[in-house]
């Protein structure tokens, strides 16, 4: 994926339209988590001193086409002027005359942030607004795309506007996720391990599947570890199971073996009397759950297997929790993987979303060599999808 950057444009005296992923939290009408909008400022900055003006454009929410106030970019512009050290001009819309008005006036150094672009119906759906792309195209001279969490949407921002320009270029933070996930996908220093978590089998089946070719060790945790384990014949009490996966979990560990991949289940599992925060725990003994207890995250036990595994690795990518880590009883089984992944030697690869809330909540999430800002961008490139927003940009 080798795709034209923002240092290849001649950016002196252009306007840079620049497509970012400012889908940031909102509390009390201001930015709670600025990541994103940190991420994406050596791309802002790169511009502004190679001489262009900047048009910024984002979603924020899903307004679903209307205009919703609780979804207005305002609060990013602030947040955004206090990074930059600099004022960043904001419109109340992203296409029509104020929008045209704005971008025109920029001078050399100015930051435009247009509104949010999900206020209009063209951008989740162009075919309903053939107008919006064109509209958003105009307010620039040249175009970068620096949002990989919205990579794998094949929305007007992300398709229809790059197709408007000659020559389409990628921005740092969305280099950066190509470059992390092209080295361990197309040629990973071995042992190369994956762990896996997260709820459900079929939303992790495709991504395995491209994987088992490629790993060595596969990790699994998760509520879909109950699944995969009730596939084996394994007791595992009121525990989650998706009954109509069972015969895919079962084919998918029995490849796994044929692959020479060593695919390994929890040992050992923290329990809770009732889905809940308070409720009741206890360790069970090895891999079978009594009746009446939910499984809630891995073991001892398979803390101190995965950590071995882990260390052991020259690779790894990490998609997915171990259990419900946003309760502090179930939180240990992922809180030691964040540990064992940032501590070790390998190259260390988190694929967003909640595996990337996680390293954030370890405190360890700067001895990651890489914690992406796409959880369902990164998912889709870890199933050898093509992502819309990256194909429409132009190749080197």
């Amino acid at each position: 994926m080798n795709k034209l950057g923002i240092e290849d444009l001649a950016l002196e005296g252009k306007r840079a339209l620049i497509r970012v992923d400012f889908n940031v939290p909102l509390k009390n009408g201001r930015v709670a988590d600025d990541q994103r909008i940190v991420g994406a400022l050596p791309t802002i900055r790169y511009a502004l001193d190679h001489g262009a003006v900047v048009v910024l454009m984002s979603h924020l929410g899903r307004p679903k086409g209307r205009v919703k106030p609780e979804y207005s970019l305002v609060p990013v512009a602030v947040c955004l002027s206090e990074h930059l050290g600099r004022e960043v001009r904001f419109v109340e819309d992203c296409v029509g005359p104020s929008a045209r008005a704005a971008a025109e006036e920029l001078r050399p150094g100015e930051v435009l942030l247009l509104e949010n672009l999900r206020f209009h119906p063209g951008e989740e759906h162009p075919e309903q607004e053939p107008a919006f792309p064109i509209e958003l195209a105009s307010l620039g001279d040249c175009y970068v795309n620096d949002a990989f969490g919205t990579a794998h949407r094949a929305h007007a921002s992300m398709v229809a506007v790059a197709e408007r320009f000659d020559r389409r270029a990628v921005g740092f933070l969305m280099a950066k996720e190509i470059e992390y996930f092209g080295r361990a996908l197309s040629d990973p220093e071995r042992p190369f391990v994956t762990i896996l978590g997260g709820a459900k089998v079929d939303d992790k089946i495709p991504l395995i599947e491209n994987l088992l070719d490629r790993i060595d060790v596969l990790l699994i945790g998760g509520a879909m570890t109950y699944t995969m384990l009730e596939a084996r014949g394994v007791r595992v009490g009121s525990s989650r199971v998706e009954k109509d996966q069972l015969r895919l979990a079962g084919e998918f560990l029995e490849r796994a073996e044929r692959s020479g991949v060593e695919a390994l289940l929890p040992e050992d599992h923290v329990c809770g009397a009732a889905f809940e925060e308070g409720t009741e725990t206890r360790v069970t003994e090895d891999q079978e759950i009594p009746d009446g207890w939910i499984g809630l995250d891995i073991g001892p036990k398979t803390v101190a297997t995965y950590g071995a595994r882990i260390d052991q690795a020259r690779t790894v990518i990490w998609n997915g929790p171990m259990g419900v880590f946003e309760w502090d009883a179930f939180a240990a089984g992922t809180m030691a993987v964040a540990r064992a992944c940032a501590e070790s030697d390998a190259l260390s690869i988190v694929g967003g979303g909640d595996s990337a809330a996680a390293a954030r909540q370890s405190g360890l999430a700067d001895r990651f060599d890489h914690i992406s800002t796409g959880g369902g961008a990164s998912l889709e490139l870890l199933e050898g999808k093509e992502l819309p927003g990256l194909a429409a940009l132009t190749d080197r």
